[in-house]
């Protein structure tokens, strides 16, 4: 009788469920005021960090026209490009990456009409490690909350640096003051955001994630909480990472 061997399946990082529930927003990535509202009043205060601490880890001015000309980018879960096009203005040659298609023609779509070179694939992070092409910055913005094997993922993020690249994280802390601003308030409440957007179970720690950069072989050069200010409308970097946070690291050179 012919014996059959069972194919290995790679571990992946995908959660088809999260997969599925941004696709059938995805049209809305570029309005303000529709599902993607809270990304878009996040961008800000987001890519001002991503600015400072790269621009301060490789020595480039903020203030020239284009600082990060000649270096290379890699945006994890790229969405419909929030977080991709005005990198891709500072002067990094970006590559975004998603694992829902329908979010990267939106993407495509958008960065045709604004006459960007941006780089979009369809893959995963850990299917990318598997390749030989490394990155000066690797950006995982909120989609750590949303993967199936946050382990796998900071190790696969952690491969796709350059030797001494450096990796920008954002999150969401498991703290009963996360469950009620990003669950209850944001989801239920207020809603800006579909419910069962997030799993409170799915959040993670900071010393969770710094346990795993370390593993990685990673330095963690900076933990810090990411805070909406009512008064303003706005968010800012600072404070205690009660419930989001932004956190910095490099590779070794």
């Amino acid at each position: 009788m012919p014996t059959h061997t069972a194919r290995k399946t790679r571990p992946s990082t995908v959660d088809s469920d999260e997969v599925q529930r941004f696709a059938a927003i995805a049209p809305e990535w570029w309005d303000e005021d529709g599902a993607f509202r809270p990304l878009h009043r996040l961008n800000p205060a987001r890519i001002g960090y991503i600015r400072n601490r790269v621009a301060g880890h490789f020595g480039r001015d903020i203030k020239a026209r284009s600082p990060f000309a000649g270096l290379t980018l890699l945006d994890i879960g790229c969405g419909g490009g929030l977080i991709s096009e005005p990198l891709a203005r500072l002067g990094f040659a970006v590559t975004g990456i998603d694992a829902d298609t329908t979010a990267l023609g939106v993407a495509r779509a958008h960065a045709d009409a604004q006459g960007l070179a941006i780089d979009y694939h369809a893959t995963t992070a850990e299917a990318m490690a598997a390749e030989t092409t490394r990155f000066d910055a690797v950006l995982a913005l909120e989609i750590v909350e949303h993967v199936a094997d946050p382990a796998l993922f900071i190790a696969a993020a952690a491969t796709l640096l350059a030797p001494g690249g450096a990796l920008v994280l954002s999150t969401l802390n498991r703290t009963p003051e996360a469950f009620l601003s990003a669950i209850i308030g944001a989801e239920y409440v207020l809603r800006w955001l579909p419910r069962g957007t997030h799993r409170f179970g799915k959040f993670r720690r900071p010393a969770e994630m710094a346990r795993d950069l370390r593993a990685a072989g990673l330095q963690i050069g900076d933990i810090s909480g990411l805070v909406f200010d009512p008064l303003r409308g706005a968010w800012r970097v600072g404070g205690i990472p009660r419930v989001n946070y932004l956190l910095f690291a490099t590779a070794a050179n």
